[in-house]
């Protein structure tokens, strides 16, 4: 299936991109930019900005519409790791970063720890970067998210990725409502930190079907949605069944800021998790807590 014009991504700043790749490199760090083969790469790396994957490159699940590899063995935590990313934020000098991971199903805490440990190191460096955490599920333990959520990250965003119609065919190690309930254990624990989640297009859903998840995400008490289309990473992945035209993304925001009352929905073809992720801080401001 041919990409339509609204999917091409204009060339990148190759000086800038450079310089970000050197400096993971020389850190020995992860991206889901990179590993994820997100559409965005090029101009996230020229503006200096990355989206800093932990505990990886290896899944613990294998999800058909995901490019991380797949990878069930078990592996210790490096404790070097949050050292290196706040090292890698304090010399990109961001004002607010994203830290995600892959599932890490073969840790006891899902690798809460891990994410605790990321989130300290930041702050000793760069106090005054804000901070988002993209958590996977951790399989329903919800002692493993208090963890996370008690270090203070100003925005916790969960995935749930699809509708629950396609999950298991799109996710078939998840569950909807768990993904639900994270979210709104969330907003019932931790008032002060704004709740993120989103979801890709083109899978076969139906726009009543999207409008339910949104629904749902609100009923959770979702401030931020991000909707995006999907790509296929390769043959081995699960196939585009259509393309979703940018007035129909247009729709999605309109409907859901508008009608739904999120404090923000992402909505466009090349729209992904961490996409424009800073603009939270705007939020943050006239939406204090």
């Amino acid at each position: 299936m041919l990409k339509p014009n609204w999917l091409r991504v204009k060339a990148p700043q190759r000086e800038r991109i450079g310089e970000v790749s050197d400096l993971l490199l020389d850190l020995k760090l992860n991206t889901v930019c990179q590993e994820a083969s997100c559409p965005n790469i090029g101009e996230c790396f020229a503006g200096g900005t990355a989206t800093f994957l932990i505990m990886g490159p290896g899944c613990t699940r294998a999800c058909p519409f995901c490019d991380i590899d797949f990878d069930k063995s078990v592996r210790q935590l490096d404790p070097t790791e949050p050292l290196r990313l706040a090292e890698g934020v304090a010399r990109l000098r961001l004002s607010h970063v994203v830290i995600t991971s892959v599932n890490r199903d073969d840790l006891s805490d899902g690798g809460a720890s891990q994410f605790v440990a990321c989130i300290n190191e930041v702050r000793k460096r760069s106090p005054n970067t804000t901070i988002e955490v993209l958590i996977p599920d951790f399989c329903g333990n919800w002692d493993a998210l208090q963890v996370v959520l008690d270090s203070s990250p100003n925005v916790l965003n969960h995935n749930v990725e699809t509708v629950p119609r396609l999950y298991k065919r799109v996710r078939p190690q998840a569950i909807y409502k768990r993904s639900l309930e994270l979210l709104n254990r969330v907003s019932q624990n931790w008032p002060k930190v704004y709740i993120k989640s989103g979801l890709m297009l083109g899978l076969g859903e139906t726009v009543e079907e999207v409008l339910e998840v949104m629904l749902d995400l609100h009923n959770n008490n979702v401030d931020i949605v991000t909707i995006g289309q999907y790509l296929s990473p390769g043959s081995n992945h699960l196939p585009v069944h259509s393309f979703i035209s940018p007035e129909q993304f247009d729709y999605y925001r309109i409907k859901g800021e508008h009608d739904i009352g999120f404090l923000q929905v992402i909505s466009s073809p090349l729209t992904r998790s961490s996409y424009h992720a800073g603009e939270v801080q705007r939020l943050m401001r006239t939406n204090p807590r």
